[in-house]
């Protein structure tokens, strides 16, 4: 990824990647009147997903893909959509529309539990969805199955990204892949040494660095306790981390009880967290690779690795609302994006390992692909995505019931209380 454009995402006062904490999106276009805006990261902002039954009735589009309704109502992570706005080098929206005829009517939102709540109130038609949210959307019947027949640049997806356990259920496909990344180590080289392998350092209550040690601030980051004890505590037998029964899940809890006098700082927008490291604040913790590129760029000592005993991460989908009210233009839209040029320009100005595996052609920094792990199937294999935590176990177990993410929610709010 170009430095430019990472110092300009940095700047980007609403880029707050993933499930940052922030509330408030922005609109670009004029949206749907029904979708109103609102929601915050509260549990109460989502239905919790108690239950996992069996996936939501009702076909997929037949298709074939018409002329377009003349517009698109799209939710997005922001960053995803660029219109020219931000940068006018930064726009792969400008030409859809002359070509398709599908105005773009965007607004974004800062975490997952917003994204849901939008959802529900109707008028969109697309939705870039996280792992944490897309089986609340699936089981809450607010998309459809995505007929992947007409989208054509889904054939040259990554095939370890499609049908995973956050974008299908029971074999039938709810979206489209759109990129992929890891949450890793990140520590100062001047200060911590040896170089870390292991999350030991930022969760034993022996760890050098107490009082200097970050971590991200979400429910989802109960998943990263239970990764580091299924490699420490094999005896909890977890397999899944977002399948926990209460035994596990009580266990994870109290990991992250323990870390909590480790902590510095809690973050959510990733550019605090660069400039804790930056100011020395924070010497160890959870990062991602595009927080270390722009660290290093700013001149911060700092570097990343991925843990000996994996790592959570995730894969965002293009998803499509059941009641769409423009079904051409957002298939229209879902097959744009994973473009091979689109995705190539989407993935350098966000940060993340694009999800068609042509795009790594057409990147502008030619070792961006490298840099990402984009097509190093061994490097994701230990690598769980964000999922939704459901009752009904992910992981296949009947013999017992698992903490769903309301639960997940209330605990980490208690937590940080």
């Amino acid at each position: 990824m170009h430095t430019t454009r990472l110092l300009k995402i940095a700047a980007m006062g609403s880029v707050v990647a993933m499930l940052a904490a922030a509330c408030g999106g922005s609109t670009t276009g004029e949206a749907s009147s029904s979708a109103a805006a609102g929601g915050s990261a509260a549990a109460s902002a989502a239905p919790a997903v108690s239950e996992a039954p069996a996936a939501p009735g009702g076909a997929a589009y037949a298709g074939p893909v018409g002329d377009g309704e003349g517009q698109v109502n799209v939710l997005a992570w922001p960053g995803y959509v660029e219109n020219g706005s931000t940068d006018p080098a930064v726009d792969w929206v400008t030409d859809f529309e002359k070509e398709t005829g599908c105005k773009v009517n965007l607004k974004t939102f800062g975490t997952s539990d917003e994204a849901v709540k939008l959802m529900q109130g109707g008028g969109w038609d697309v939705v870039s969805a996280s792992g944490d949210a897309t089986l609340r959307l699936i089981y809450g019947d607010s998309v459809q199955p995505v007929n992947t027949d007409l989208v054509p640049n889904y054939a040259d997806v990554f095939a370890d990204l499609k049908m995973q356990k956050f974008n299908s259920v029971n074999g039938v496909a709810y979206g489209i892949p759109h990129g992929r990344g890891a949450n890793l180590i990140m520590y100062n080289t001047n200060d911590v040494t040896p170089a870390p392998d292991s999350w030991a350092a930022t969760f034993e209550a022996d760890s050098p660095y107490k009082g200097f040690v970050t971590a991200y601030d979400s429910p989802i980051f109960i998943a990263d306790a239970a990764v580091y004890l299924m490699a420490t505590q094999p005896e909890l037998g977890i397999t899944d981390p977002y399948a926990l029964d209460q035994t596990q899940f009580d266990a994870a809890m109290a990991l992250l009880t323990q870390q909590k006098d480790l902590i510095s700082e809690y973050w959510s927008d990733y550019t605090k967290a660069i400039q804790a490291f930056k100011s020395g604040t924070t010497k160890i913790g959870t990062s991602w690779q595009v927080i270390d590129n722009l660290a290093k760029s700013e001149g911060a000592p700092v570097e990343a690795v991925k843990a000996k005993e994996g790592a959570t991460g995730w894969s965002d989908t293009w998803m499509i609302a059941k009641d769409s009210p423009n079904i051409n233009c957002a298939y229209k839209w879902v097959n744009h994006i994973v473009e091979p040029a689109t995705n190539a320009a989407v993935a350098e100005w966000f940060g993340e390992a694009p999800a068609n595996a042509k795009s790594c052609d057409l990147t502008s920094d030619k070792a961006f692909c490298e840099t990402y792990h984009a097509g190093d199937t061994e490097y994701w294999k230990d690598v769980y995505y964000w999922n939704t935590p459901t009752a009904t176990c992910l992981d296949g177990r009947t013999d017992v019931q698992c903490v769903p993410y309301s639960e997940w929610a209330t605990a980490w709010s208690a937590l940080r209380s």
